[in-house]
């Protein structure tokens, strides 16, 4: 038996309950969880913004230890450590073909797929984004491992499945943040922490960081900061202050709010970059008129999982962490246990902290 955090419905409250794995099948690994980070997209999926079938056991910012593995693996053996990929790309579809393995039309097959069961009542289990985390051991398949890279701690190796990536990757492959730019940064949570990590590592020049706590201000500065703003009508004119009084070269809106993208783009300069990588409901509406998309020449664009391909991208983030360059333990505000990942949520409902980690 496993304990694990189940989500019985959308919209209710996890509860603490054991669950039964089963033995890992064809193409199947079984790993041993060391750690898995709250991010807010296991926010999102237990309030129904994004779809998951349930009953589940939420969590998709993992890493630990491949405990048993099924027939036909050869990537890895048990006793190796290993970062979740809540995102595996199949290499096959169409987006794959254009090498874009962000976009992968298979990625989220498995959080369909039954899983496990409640030992109590036999009820099936469906893993969230397809790693089901938020548990003592999980059962996915093999391609959404990827092997640590030495020289990573292995607890704190769990934000590299979801907010490291996620914020590297929009500094470096979405924004293109080239050396002296100005980049402003919406939201200082887990993956705007490491979007301050990776603008720092990009040597930008001034970075804005805005959120709407003022306990923020040390996280952000501590991760790369050069300037920090409380939230607020004039933040964009406050922006544009400090970068020249024409705006910010790249703005990355790490929150999902209309308002905060309308202001993130508003704080870019003429011919700058917008990347929003904050996932909103549906029913957020941002308007622009169509006279301003012409004046300003600015480029808005999405951001899914960094636009990041996790096997290529992984070992060049072990090696940032190696030299010193990146640092995951800066991320984390909480250790908690599985029980506390509700007062997890509440905070970042809160907008207090940065990155909670479940430790086991």
């Amino acid at each position: 038996m496993t304990r694990a955090a189940v989500l019985p419905a959308v919209g209710a409250p996890l509860r603490l309950a054991e669950i039964d794995l089963p033995d890992p099948g064809p193409g199947q690994v079984r790993v041993r969880l060391a750690a898995a980070g709250v991010c807010h997209s296991d926010l999102s999926l237990s309030n129904g913004t994004l779809r998951q079938p349930v009953p589940a056991v939420l969590g998709h910012e993992g890493s630990g230890t491949v405990s048993a593995v099924g027939e036909g693996v050869t990537t890895v053996v048990p006793g190796d450590r290993v970062v979740l990929n809540w995102a595996p790309s199949c290499g096959a579809c169409h987006y794959c073909g254009l090498g874009e393995p962000w976009l992968c039309a298979d990625a989220g097959t498995a959080a369909t797929v039954p899983y496990a069961k409640l030992t109590d009542g036999g009820d099936e289990l469906y893993p969230g984004l397809g790693t089901a985390a938020f548990a003592e051991e999980t059962v996915v398949p093999a391609h959404a491992v990827l092997p640590l890279p030495d020289g990573v701690p292995l607890a704190d190796a769990a934000l590299l499945g979801c907010a490291v990536l996620t914020g590297y990757g929009a500094v470096h492959h979405s924004a293109a943040v080239r050396p002296g730019e100005s980049v402003a940064v919406f939201g200082v949570g887990g993956v705007g922490l490491a979007v301050l990590q990776a603008a720092r590592i990009a040597g930008a020049g001034t970075v804005v960081a805005v959120d709407v706590s003022p306990e923020k201000e040390e996280l952000a500065r501590a991760s790369g900061a050069t300037e920090f703003l409380l939230s607020g009508e004039d933040t964009a004119k406050r922006i544009r202050s400090l970068t020249g009084g024409h705006g910010a070269d790249v703005a990355i809106e790490c929150v999902g709010r209309a308002e905060t993208i309308r202001t993130a783009w508003s704080a870019t300069r003429r011919g700058g970059r917008t990347t929003v990588v904050g996932i909103g409901g549906k029913d957020q509406q941002v308007s622009f008129s169509a006279l301003e998309l012409f004046y300003f020449g600015r480029t808005l664009s999405g951001c899914v999982y960094g636009n990041s391909d996790p096997a290529r991208d992984l070992p060049v983030l072990a090696e940032h962490i190696r030299a010193g360059r990146l640092d995951l333990s800066a991320m984390v505000t909480g250790r908690i246990g599985l029980d506390g990942i509700p007062e997890a949520f509440d905070a970042m409902v809160g907008g207090r902290g940065g990155r909670a980690l479940v430790m086991f």
